[in-house]
């Protein structure tokens, strides 16, 4: 039996913060749904994550816990949630709620008109920036969406932001698809939605920096960057659609859209 929505909560080293998170995202789909999973994959922490995790597991079945025997990355232990999910609807968001679960609502009702892949922005009109990152933070974002919007995916605004919701079948098919292990998964999961012409939204969200984050601008930027080649080798290798067929990819057929693409409510 299906889930109506799956939760991925991919977390390394976020023992100080994953208990409050897990109290929060728990409380809101308990009243919103009645089927849920929530799915924390730890991403071989050295510190006490998946005795949190598995705490909360051990209380509620609603909760699992998978662990990464090494740290894989996010890309990697995303996939890994995805391709364990049950849901109809497949939600994968940051450890730190740095867009709160209570957004979701906002990008189910996308799912709803027929989107199968809903992408929570930080860059569309009617987004709200409660803490902005540090100017140098912003600018380096902005040069490289800018290459990601010449390399893999035009008209996505932000590509980066932790809040994503999926079809589940979609998600599922995406994530066998998946190649990369780093930060740069999220470009290449909307990449290989728009190469199999599946109907993308892209929602604006509330946001807030964490001071915590992992991502060191300069060093993950470049690296980030040189995936964005390797993504376009690797689609002219024809690497990411061996194994599928027109007409055999799992996924639901496209509704009937007002078009393929959608960037935001207010466009």
């Amino acid at each position: 039996m299906k889930e109506q929505i799956s939760v991925i909560i991919p977390a390394y080293n976020e023992e100080c913060r994953l208990g409050a998170t897990l109290k929060k995202v728990i409380s809101y789909l308990k009243r919103e749904f009645t089927s849920y999973e929530v799915i924390v994959v730890d991403d071989g922490s050295s510190d006490g994550t998946h005795r949190v995790a598995t705490s909360f597991a051990a209380t509620n079945p609603f909760v699992r816990c998978l662990r990464n025997h090494s740290n894989r990355g996010k890309g990697y232990s995303v996939r890994r949630g995805i391709l364990e999910s049950r849901g109809e609807w497949v939600l994968f968001t940051d450890a730190d709620l740095s867009t709160p679960i209570e957004e979701l609502p906002h990008l189910l009702e996308w799912g709803a008109k027929g989107y199968q892949v809903v992408v929570g922005s930080r860059a569309r009109e009617g987004s709200r920036i409660l803490v902005s990152q540090p100017f140098y933070r912003v600018v380096l974002g902005k040069g490289f969406n800018l290459a990601v919007q010449l390399l893999a995916v035009p008209g996505v605004r932000d590509t980066q932001c932790g809040f994503k919701l999926f079809w589940g079948d979609t998600a599922r098919l995406l994530a066998s698809l998946q190649v990369l292990n780093r930060y740069s998964f999220d470009v290449e999961l909307l990449f290989l939605a728009r190469k199999l012409g599946l109907p993308l939204a892209e929602v604006p969200v509330e946001w807030s920096h964490s001071q915590s984050s992992r991502v060191r601008p300069l060093r993950d930027g470049l690296r980030m960057l040189a995936d964005l080649f390797f993504i376009r080798w690797l689609d002219l290798r024809g690497a990411y659609m061996a194994g599928t067929a027109p007409g055999k990819t799992g996924v639901r057929p496209a509704p009937v859209c007002p078009s393929q693409d959608a960037a935001s409510p207010s466009d």
